[in-house]
């Protein structure tokens, strides 16, 4: 794995004292938690691999790059103390520019039995920004700039994001409060409705709502980013057609390689091309499966990016893992997302401990990387995927 030369071995809230200031928790293993995926990469395949990730921009448009507990019951009290940690040394590793930082919309520290507050979010996002303050080798990245000058630095630029605007509630101006706060990418809806639109777990479609067309005018004048991951088919169409920038999916896969809600279909994917976006591909555990390996891994993931290559164009797909420090297994069953329910549907389903090959947020790049070189993707190629494409769209939208 590469080194980030800036890192210099701080670990979250550092300035404070564990166990006095802050409650502590037994944190999972940020390296070497489950046993690495082997490539079979050849002497000069492993040098290219290593060449590419310090030479070239590398970003990830959805990452939870936070350590999570190692006995997954604590989760939800280590969630409410809004002080999730984030995997500094661990990122330092990954070999990546910049990474999506998602910080759901204000899940990430519940105080009431509803969740998705306002209030929550404010909580998440001052003490996530406190920490990155008292330290140098991440920096939040407001512009295209912030993440070119990151890579000349050898720093990790952190792009503040929302997986859904569910917390604006029917607030308008919230919106310009995020992007004065650093949000620069927001999603539309987590899975269930809110206020702007229709959530893919919903049995009915609406669409996107008027006030979710005002919120999509709001973000493109702002110049917010619009993610439709979790949206369902109907409001991923209403809003590309609404949105006068590219409009992204950051962490998806095809509906035509494995049909589930979870998946995209192809008019959605072809779509999010024609408006000039890009998708991210998927990894979080038990979504992009393919029939070819029913059993996740990295390769029933590039199954899915193969698949949307060929439909979209190299041009419109790149990586949004979507991964974690941490047993996302035993998280998805703790927040009851429902990402296994939905899975266990379709015929011979195998379920899995973690995604041999994308556990974590260290490995994806060296391995997607590897993956790209073992199947002789040209360097272009890889430049495009890993990063190029994201960056283009990025002068785009910001």
């Amino acid at each position: 794995m590469t080194v980030a030369r800036r890192y210099s071995g701080y670990r979250s809230y550092d300035y404070l004292e564990e166990g006095t200031d802050y409650r502590s928790f037994h944190l999972a293993a940020d390296r070497d938690r489950v046993p690495g995926h082997e490539l079979g990469l050849s002497d000069a395949q492993r040098q290219r691999v290593q060449r590419i990730l310090d030479e070239e921009i590398v970003i990830s448009l959805h990452d939870h790059p936070h350590i999570y507990p190692d006995d997954m019951s604590e989760l939800i009290p280590y969630v409410k103390t809004g002080r999730t940690r984030t995997g500094y040394r661990g990122l330092s590793e990954s070999g990546m520019t910049a990474v999506f930082d998602n910080l759901m919309d204000g899940y990430g520290c519940v105080t009431s039995s509803a969740g998705w507050k306002w209030d929550d979010l404010m909580v998440d996002l001052g003490l996530r920004l406190c920490d990155f303050a008292k330290q140098d080798y991440v920096r939040v990245a407001y512009s295209v700039d912030d993440i070119t000058e990151a890579h000349r630095e050898g720093q990790l630029a952190m792009v503040l994001s929302l997986e859904a605007a569910t917390a604006i509630e029917n607030e308008v101006d919230r919106i310009d409060m995020l992007y004065g706060f650093g949000i620069r990418q927001m999603g539309v809806v987590y899975s269930e409705s809110n206020n702007l639109g229709s959530g893919l777990k919903e049995p009915g479609d609406g669409g996107l709502t008027t006030f979710g067309r005002r919120a999509i005018e709001r973000m493109n004048k702002l110049g917010m980013a619009i993610d439709v991951s979790h949206s369902s088919d109907q409001t991923c169409l209403d809003v590309i057609e609404a949105s006068t920038a590219p409009v992204l999916i950051t962490h998806a896969g095809a509906r035509g390689v494995w049909p589930s809600r979870r998946m995209k279909p192809d008019d959605v994917l072809l779509a999010c091309a024609r408006s000039g976006g890009v998708l991210g591909i998927e990894a979080a555990p038990h979504t992009t499966i393919s029939p070819g390996h029913r059993a996740h891994s990295l390769e029933s993931v590039m199954d899915h990016f193969v698949y949307c290559v060929d439909l979209m164009g190299i041009e419109h797909v790149g990586f949004g893992p979507d991964t974690l420090y941490g047993d996302h297994v035993g998280l998805h069953s703790a927040f009851d997302l429902g990402i296994r329910q939905d899975m266990v549907n379709w015929p011979e389903f195998t379920e899995v401990p973690y995604v041999s090959g994308l556990e974590n947020p260290t490995e994806n790049f060296f391995n997607i990387v590897g993956w790209l070189v073992q199947h002789d993707y040209s360097d272009d190629e890889i430049r495009a995927v890993i990063g190029g494409n994201v960056l283009r769209v990025l002068n785009q939208i910001w």
